[in-house]
Formats: structure tokens, C-alpha cells, sequence
């Protein structure tokens, strides 16, 4: 049996890309090199590592038992390449995913902290929403992820991290902003502006605050918190953000919070793949995170 270095990144990069074509392109190979590093990997296991279905290629089950140890394999080969490049310094990338108030609200002075202890300035991060980031972290294009929303997935760990405050918001236009006493009754017939499913923001919402009104609707589904801050300061519907996330708008008076008698807490995670490797720089990063 005779795997190669190669085989194996043609093997991982074809699961992150999805297509042939797509893992060609970022490897800088044709797509017959491709095709043939998988087919001879395939021939020297002595095993199909994929399904083929109309021209796409579906990772089999075979093909999830290698990819943690070809994960492993290359993180090994990307440390001894680095090994004496700085003694003194972590070596390698770091790929972080972070979901959105995390990443655009916690990760840029988490990073900053990160890199004044270690030195270490070779990071990635990628910002989506929950489910996106546990994809990828199944896929192994991510190393660590750090999310607002819960996961069940059964490949991924959870590790409690820091807690969060949420808020409901509207307008100084609307007429609530102007009520001394809001109840949740206030809120029936009520429009709200809203993530997209499989953001954690959204999962709150759903969990914590809609039971409690008997009719409400969607005004604005969005992708980006900043987007909705603008267009509920505009009026167009209630919102649930984050209070970090929302803070500046509500320091300057483009929005207003409702105080209710509810629990509007949640918890951050730490998310990681049960079965990745965990490189020197991977564990002093989490360890690090979980001191910070």
C-alpha cells in the first residue's frame, strides 16, 4: 500500500469543495489529477471512499472513517514543515468560525489578546450563522467554532462558554417606546424582523419569546444584525438581538429596549469535531478561550 501526501489533500480538499472541478481549482491540479489522486487512493485502500450520483460525488461511509486521520496526517505534515521555521512561536493556521455577534462583537478582541500572548498571527474566521458553522466543522473546514445557538449534531462537541444578554427593541417611533409598563400582551398582533433560520438569534426568539405571544408575524427575515437595527430604527417591525450586538444604536437612541419579566440570557458555546486532531496551536487556542 502506497498512500500519498497528495492522495489524501485531493481527498479532503474534494469533501470542503464539494465538486471535482472546485477542489481542482484551489489545488491548482487539473481535474483528470484529481480524479486519478482519488482513484488511486480509493485503489490502494481498497475501498470506495465515495458515492457516485449523477456526476457528484458523496462522501460514503468508508470515506467519513478516513477523513479524521487524513485530517490528522496533514496537520502533522503542515507542522513538520513549520517545525523550525520559529522555535519559540505556534506553528500553522488557525480556521475559526464564529457565528454572527460572536464574530463581529468577541472574536476581533479575543484575536487581539490571542496574538499579544502567542505571537501567533496566521488566523482565519469565518462568520455565518450556527448551522452554516457546524456544517463546516463536520465538513473539517474549520478547526473550532464558537456559536450563540445550540447544536444536536452528533459528530460535534459543545462546551459551554460565555453568557450573553439578549434584548427586544424597537423604534422611538413606536408607540411601546412611549409606554411605561410593557407587558407581554402588548406584544399580540405585533411584526417582528428576524435572522434567517439556523441563526441563534433566531433560535431564541423561537424558544424564548414568540410561545409567549399568541399572534405575531414576520415582517423582514435578514441575514445581518446590522440590517436588522436599521429597519427596526426605521419602524418596520419589533426585533430580539443581542444587547452587545445592539449596543451602540441603543446608546445613541435609534432604538429602544422593552424591559419584560423574562430570562433573556443565553449561553455562547465553544463547538469543536469530536474526532479532529487537535494541533499543538488548536489546544492552546481553546485553552485559551476558555481562560479569557
Amino acid at each position: 500500500m502506497n498512500i500519498s501526501i497528495k492522495q489524501l489533500r485531493v481527498f479532503v480538499t474534494v469533501i470542503q469543495e464539494k465538486t471535482i472541478t472546485a477542489a481542482a481549482e484551489k489545488l491548482f491540479l487539473s481535474k483528470p489529477a484529481v480524479s486519478m489522486a482519488l482513484s488511486e487512493l480509493e485503489n490502494n485502500i481498497g475501498h470506495k471512499l465515495f458515492d457516485r450520483v449523477n456526476n457528484r460525488l458523496i462522501i460514503n461511509h468508508n470515506g467519513k472513517r478516513l477523513l479524521p486521520l487524513a485530517d490528522e496526517l496533514l496537520e502533522r505534515e503542515n507542522g513538520i514543515v513549520h517545525l523550525l521555521e520559529n522555535e519559540n512561536q505556534l506553528s500553522g493556521e488557525l480556521k475559526i468560525g464564529a457565528s454572527d455577534t460572536i464574530g463581529n462583537q468577541v472574536v476581533p478582541y479575543l484575536l487581539r489578546d490571542f496574538r499579544k500572548l502567542t505571537a501567533q498571527q496566521d488566523q482565519q474566521l469565518l462568520i455565518g450563522n450556527t448551522s452554516v458553522i457546524c456544517q463546516k466543522l463536520v465538513d473539517y473546514e474549520l478547526d473550532i467554532g464558537l456559536i450563540e445557538g445550540k447544536t444536536q449534531h452528533a459528530d460535534l462537541f459543545m462546551e459551554p462558554w460565555h453568557t450573553d444578554e439578549m434584548a427586544i427593541v424597537c423604534s422611538p417611533d413606536n408607540p411601546l417606546a412611549k409606554k411605561r409598563d410593557v407587558t407581554l400582551l402588548d406584544f399580540e398582533q405585533s411584526q417582528w424582523i428576524v435572522r434567517e433560520a439556523g441563526s441563534g438569534t433566531r433560535e431564541f426568539f423561537v424558544q424564548r419569546v414568540a410561545p409567549r405571544i399568541e399572534q405575531w408575524t414576520i415582517a423582514f427575515e435578514l441575514n445581518t444584525t446590522e440590517a436588522i437595527i436599521n429597519f427596526t430604527a426605521a419602524d418596520l417591525g419589533l426585533a430580539c438581538l443581542s444587547k452587545q450586538a445592539a449596543q451602540y444604536a441603543l446608546a445613541d437612541g435609534r432604538l429602544i429596549e422593552l424591559s419584560l419579566p423574562l430570562d433573556m440570557k443565553r449561553r455562547y458555546w465553544i463547538l469543536m469535531h469530536k474526532e479532529k486532531y487537535q494541533s499543538p496551536l488548536l489546544k492552546s487556542f481553546i485553552s485559551f478561550c476558555q481562560k479569557w
